[in-house]
């Protein structure tokens, strides 16, 4: 089962033409979008699915500095003042609220992992803190872990995933913007060696500029044009409990469980410490590029070669413009791993008492592409004029949508970017 995310009345007319088509109706597609209709630009979202269909709806809804790579922090810095004038901008609650985020640590060890990123971000000036074993206490009352300390950011927070994208979505269509569901673009069309439109399953559209911001899906797609962007998947297992008493308003992170606030009161959960790691023919054609991350993250992956990877291999990689893959599946909808659900109950009651009575509302399960350096692509793509990439965001993707989406427009447009966009090059693997 998936979240169930607020409803929004898209387009039922099929436009001929467009300045922009984006590729992909999740959360960084809709906030270009709205980032480029505020600018007067045409543009038009075609979503195979429903819109934010898969992880935009299905994610933690953290967004967060602490403990990104450097590089990334810009990116996350400019989301913060995007993220506080969302419900404004779009005339919608969206959730925001700048709570704080913290991340245990047991051991010593695992503490001066967190002090060592805290002084690689010196320079950026953040608020974020190390915290002694008695302020974790103090900070979220009622444990019983013993713990060597934390790292903490009072200005991160979160958003609820199943507010934000129809929020968005709304204002980008307010300012107007088409957003068409169940259209799954085939291949793009091309003129004098530029992109001119793309082909879809209801007919062409020509348009002078494609972003493809198809999130799994993207692989897939830039590998029948001969494109190789190497992305993995990673699937992520989520339960939301009903209304309660907690601890903290804060999100907290532990080695082995997550939980924070949800804005109706309950909290959702995770088993932090392991993600299913579900193979693919993909982990042979470029699993070589992942070594030294694997390395570092052996023990999170739980690895499996089940149904996910004979349909996956059933799936064409290669087609012109008949049917294509995204007609096949519409929304990826991995099964839930009630193991880790239950992993994740234990451990946080382990640690929180007050956790031991609660009640599950709704779970779910989400799948991620990760990327081999867990940064996203966010480029021009190379040898192909007038395609922009926006993919791979790895599971962080919610929380830096607004300034991604905007640096995905910037790019679009050829205008100034929002940040530095160098991290995101395509041509860095």
């Amino acid at each position: 089962m998936a979240p169930k995310i607020a409803p929004v009345e898209t387009s039922t007319d099929f436009p001929e033409s467009t300045t922009v088509v984006i590729i992909g109706g999740g959360i960084i597609g809709l906030t270009a979008a709205l980032t480029l209709a505020e600018r007067g630009v045409s543009v038009t979202v075609l979503e195979k699915g429903r819109i934010a269909g898969e992880q935009s709806s299905r994610n933690l809804g953290w967004i967060r500095k602490t403990s990104r790579h450097k590089e990334d922090v810009p990116l996350a810095l400019a989301s913060d003042r995007l993220w506080a004038t969302m419900n404004e901008r779009t005339g919608s609650d969206v959730g925001y609220r700048q709570s704080g985020i913290m991340f245990l640590s047991r051991t010593p060890d695992q503490l001066a992992v967190h002090e060592a990123w805290l002084k690689s971000v010196s320079s950026l000036s953040l608020d974020s803190k190390i915290l002694s074993a008695r302020e974790v206490d103090a900070q979220v009352p009622g444990g019983r872990g013993d713990w060597a300390g934390a790292i903490f950011t009072p200005s991160d927070g979160c958003a609820e995933p199943t507010l934000a994208s129809s929020a968005i979505a709304r204002a980008a269509i307010k300012r107007g913007a088409v957003i068409v569901e169940h259209c799954a673009v085939r291949n793009l069309t091309r003129a004098g060696g530029k992109v001119s439109g793309v082909v879809t399953e209801r007919g062409e559209i020509r348009c002078d500029q494609v972003l493809l911001a198809g999130g799994m899906g993207s692989r897939r797609f830039l590998g029948n044009i001969g494109i190789s962007l190497p992305t993995l998947p990673l699937v992520l297992s989520v339960f939301r409990t009903t209304a309660m008493n907690g601890p903290t308003d804060a999100a907290v992170g532990g080695p082995d469980f997550s939980f924070r606030k949800h804005k109706d009161g309950g909290f959702i959960v995770t088993q932090r410490g392991a993600l299913d790691a579900p193979l693919t023919l993909d982990h042979l054609l470029v699993g070589s590029k992942y070594l030294s991350a694997l390395r570092a993250q052996w023990g999170l992956m739980r690895i499996s070669m089940g149904k996910h990877f004979w349909r996956d291999l059933t799936m064409p990689r290669r087609w012109k413009n008949g049917k294509s893959p995204f007609e096949q599946v519409r929304t990826i909808d991995p099964p839930i791993n009630q193991k880790l659900n239950d992993e994740a109950y234990r451990n946080l009651s382990a640690a929180w008492p007050t956790f031991e009575n609660m009640s599950v509302e709704e779970s779910w399960a989400g799948m991620i592409d990760i990327t081999p350096d867990s940064n996203p692509v966010i480029d021009a793509v190379p040898g192909v004029p007038g395609l922009t990439l926006a993919t791979g965001f790895s599971g962080h993707g919610f929380g830096t949508s607004p300034a991604a989406g905007q640096l995905a427009a910037d790019l679009v447009m050829n205008s100034e970017p929002i940040i530095d966009p160098r991290p995101y090059r395509f041509g860095r693997f």
